[in-house]
């Protein structure tokens, strides 16, 4: 299917998008914030630069896009143009957050990643339940966790 903007907006479009204080960013920290959790951002010292980091948990949460880090649900779909490109893009996001990831755990800190499906889109969770998920996990010992999508 073509794209519907020119190249050159496409470009713009894909230049303006952040890394930081995402919505489902945004919406993870809010919900975290209105359990009582306290919680620094984007700690640069820790592998990865997690999104959000409790150090009295010793754990870090990644709230991940599933387009940027290649996430097998509906909300990823590879591009028709350039596909080596984002083949290449995407499988090195997956191998640096596997690498953040088990650095992390070496240092003794717990992580958790948040796949931008159980945030939004037809797989996403009640609020409700995704807030018991993020309470479980820190108050339990899991290392290594994730909350994704239900099923559609």
């Amino acid at each position: 299917m073509a794209d519907v903007v020119d190249s050159t907006t496409r470009s713009r479009m894909m230049s303006a998008i952040r890394g930081q204080d995402t919505k489902p960013e945004l919406l993870v920290r809010r919900l975290l914030h209105r359990q009582g959790y306290r919680f620094r951002l984007h700690v640069r010292e820790l592998p990865g630069k997690p999104d959000i980091v409790l150090p009295k948990y010793h754990a870090v949460i990644f709230v991940n896009g599933c387009f940027w880090h290649g996430h097998d649900c509906h909300l990823f779909r590879l591009p028709t143009t350039r596909q080596d490109f984002w083949e290449e893009k995407i499988r090195k996001n997956r191998e640096r957050d596997e690498r953040d990831r088990h650095n992390l755990q070496q240092s003794g800190w717990r992580t958790l990643t948040v796949w931008e499906c159980a945030l939004k889109g037809k797989t996403r969770l009640p609020e409700d339940r995704l807030v018991k998920e993020l309470s479980n996990w820190l108050t339990n010992s899991d290392t290594n966790h994730v909350i994704q999508g239900g099923i559609a």
